[in-house]
């Protein structure tokens, strides 16, 4: 089943074409990887999903809805989200309150709610607490539920990012480079993670530079180069295109 669908999709910056008539489909289920060397248009692509900006011209359907020109807390309400390349944590705020705060429609967020105290209110904050320590759990950061999210290590706020993305209940998650600058062993626990989470049900989109964790951990990859695709496939297909080895990986 496809979960998304960009078709014909073009955006321009002061003359400038940073995605030309791109086209692609994530399938439900699947980890795809798009690829492609730096200025390709890949953030920009990610940046029209989740609704940052609107194409100039073409499609882009989520779950058979079209989500262009949507807001973004818009698509993110249809379980569309997104990390980004560098963590954006509230870095006054605790990592377990940096995870309550991301989840979607929290009565708390609603003054007039919040001043009736009603019981509901409370039983909903109690359950999103329970429901953002089991995430903290998972990620692997329970010990730091009080610390102040700002003393997190760059691996450690990868984590925590992927955590306020699955407090939102996601069906697709957009990943933003998601073991750049990250040891070798919070990468592999990063990774081993996403694994977990598409047997569970969740469907990935990542954009990553190393070419081992995309040729090893994808199920398709994508290649962008001056906004356009100009190959998909499995990886061993993509590793070999003679586009792909002459754009990106050298030749």
């Amino acid at each position: 089943m496809l979960l998304l669908e960009v078709d014909g999709v073009s955006k321009s910056f002061g003359g400038i074409r940073a995605v030309d008539k791109c086209t692609l489909e994530v399938e439900a289920g699947s980890i795809v990887g798009l690829i492609g060397p730096n200025g390709a248009g890949k953030s920009t692509l990610f940046n029209l999903v989740i609704g940052t900006y609107s194409p100039d011209v073409g499609r882009i359907v989520f779950r058979d809805e079209r989500i262009d020109g949507m807001p973004p807390y818009e698509i993110v309400e249809r379980g569309l989200a997104k990390t980004f390349q560098i963590p954006r944590e509230f870095r006054s705020l605790t990592v377990l309150e940096n995870v309550m705060v991301s989840a979607r429609g929290e009565p708390g967020e609603s003054p007039v709610l919040s001043l009736l105290g009603l019981r509901r209110v409370w039983r909903r904050e109690e359950e999103l607490e329970r429901k953002s320590r089991d995430l903290l759990a998972l990620i692997g950061l329970s010990e730091l539920a009080d610390e102040p999210a700002r003393n997190l290590s760059g691996g450690q706020k990868k984590l925590l990012e992927l955590a306020r993305v699955l407090v939102m209940d996601p069906s697709l998650i957009l990943l933003d480079e998601p073991v750049a600058g990250v040891n070798p062993t919070l990468s592999l626990k990063i990774l081993s993670l996403i694994e977990d989470l598409r047997k569970s049900g969740k469907t990935f989109f990542l954009i990553e530079h190393d070419m081992n964790v995309v040729f090893n951990r994808c199920d398709r990859v994508i290649v962008m180069h001056q906004g356009r695709v100009i190959a998909e496939g499995k990886p061993a297909e993509v590793r070999a295109h003679p586009a792909v080895l002459e754009s990106y990986l050298g030749g």
